[in-house]
């Protein structure tokens, strides 16, 4: 029999072969209780450890959001962005966390720099460090994987960073949307805002929202009857 240590490295081996020749598809979270964590998180220029969503259960829906990295391009576009409109979405209950794979230090040099220098400054809502990767990974939005090269040497493949994987998740912790774009994809934030409002529609009236839905507009019963009078009503217009 092979010594233990002999046994996990083959063991591992025989796996990262397999999954680079059948990689996993990407989790689809919907439906699903949302991965919890605990790490440390920038609030408002603080530091908070063990911070964690689980401070919002039963009180406040969540957009958890991923981003590839602080000091880069797209990114303070978005969180920024999110600041922006943090008012609007507070006032429906909503709480904007962002993530990504860097320190909680590298979060906080970034909030002390001026935004006509490239920084973030003025951001109050969590930004989490996930240095380990492990929370990327628990929502399936790490980029690149662990391979072995000719010489039986791990190496990385691609590049660890984060997509751009954005989950609203309810009261009971229940991922309702997700969605990932590559890197160079900048995310709507208005768009964030029509699901959170399509959701709590459906949560309040019961009634199912169709294509380009946004509040004010007429949703639908779920029912035969319900889709042929909508469709009715937009075929006459």
């Amino acid at each position: 029999m092979l010594p233990a240590g002999v046994r996990s490295r083959v063991i591992l081996f025989s796996l990262t072969t397999f999954f680079h020749h059948f990689p996993v598809l990407m989790a689809v979270l919907v439906g699903k209780r949302a991965p919890s964590f605990k790490a440390t998180a920038v609030i408002d220029g603080e530091f908070e450890e063990d911070f964690s969503l689980d401070r919002y259960l039963g009180k406040k829906h969540v957009i958890f959001y991923f981003y590839p990295a602080d000091f880069t391009f797209v990114c303070p576009t978005e969180i920024i962005a999110f600041q922006d409109r943090l008012a609007d979405f507070e006032a429906k209950g909503v709480a904007i966390v962002g993530c990504s794979t860097d320190t909680h230090f590298s979060h906080f040099a970034w909030l002390q720099t001026p935004r006509d220098n490239g920084g973030i400054e003025g951001v109050k809502y969590p930004l989490v460090a996930d240095a380990t990767k492990t929370i990327a990974s628990n929502y399936d939005v790490l980029g690149g994987h662990y391979d072995y090269n000719e010489a039986g040497e791990m190496t990385f493949v691609g590049s660890p960073l984060a997509y751009r994987g954005l989950f609203l998740i309810d009261k009971d912790g229940i991922v309702r949307h997700q969605v990932v774009n590559d890197g160079p994809l900048g995310r709507s934030i208005d768009e964030a805002m029509r699901m959170v409002d399509a959701l709590q529609y459906f949560e309040v009236k019961g009634e199912v929202c169709p294509a380009n839905w946004e509040e004010g507009k007429e949703a639908m019963a779920a029912t035969r009857e319900g889709v042929a009078n909508y469709l009715g009503k937009q075929a006459a217009h």
